[in-house]
């Protein structure tokens, strides 16, 4: 029996032409890449808590053009606020009071989970009806959603996971642990809330504190 099988001509044809289209390819990407200058150091970042946001730049070195972003992003400052620190987006709309809007000045508050533009700065002046889009964009760093850690970014809201990772889906299971499989605690129905602590459980049906029954879920150590 043969050990192995002279090549013939039409099969070393066919892995030089194999060899010549990688070469070219991995040229390039590489000609790709050097039209490229270096990253940039990141920026400071855009809050000193409550998860914020910091970018790097890149300079293209082509007469033309170049392929690919020039900046990047990440997040930062992912250490939860002081109470006294307030809302983010509440800051940014009393930011405004000092400024008068059609001859008037207003105390204004933040308009927040806006469906369409979440990532706009619209102010509801207090005691009125009256909203008014201060800015088209919010500050980096600003939350989309008030029960959410997606934020906005150059005016765009980003996923961001519960670890605080960029595009990450990762979502923090029934027992609060990021990533988790939900064995960590257990379901608890029917305890009376002079039984329960709500601070104690994580609530699982909406409404006001003082319900006669709480349905959640209590550290197995509980």
């Amino acid at each position: 029996m043969e050990c192995c099988r002279r090549a013939t001509p039409g099969t070393l044809l066919l892995f030089l032409a194999f060899l010549l289209l990688s070469s070219r390819t991995a040229r390039s990407e590489e000609d790709q890449d050097g039209l490229w200058d270096a990253w940039g150091p990141w920026s400071e970042c855009s809050r000193t808590c409550g998860g914020g946001a910091s970018y790097s730049l890149r300079r293209c070195l082509s007469s033309k053009s170049c392929e690919g972003r020039n900046i990047r992003y990440r997040t930062c400052s992912n250490v939860d606020c002081p109470p006294e620190a307030g809302d983010f987006r509440a800051q940014q709309c009393s930011a405004h009071n000092d400024v008068k809007h059609h001859g008037q000045f207003y105390e204004w508050l933040p308009v927040s989970n806006d469906p369409d533009n979440p990532c706009s700065l619209k102010c509801q002046a207090k005691g009125t009806a009256l909203v008014v889009e201060l800015a088209p964009k919010v500050l980096d760093g600003t939350r989309c959603y008030t029960e959410s850690l997606d934020m906005c970014i150059s005016g765009l809201c980003q996923i961001v996971g519960c670890d605080h990772q960029l595009g990450s889906t990762v979502k923090e299971d029934n027992c609060g642990v990021c990533n988790g499989d939900g064995s960590t605690c257990r379901l608890v129905r029917g305890q009376y809330k002079s039984q329960l602590s709500a601070t104690k459980c994580k609530i699982l049906r909406d409404g006001p504190l003082d319900l006669d029954l709480l349905t959640c879920y209590l550290p197995l150590a509980y």
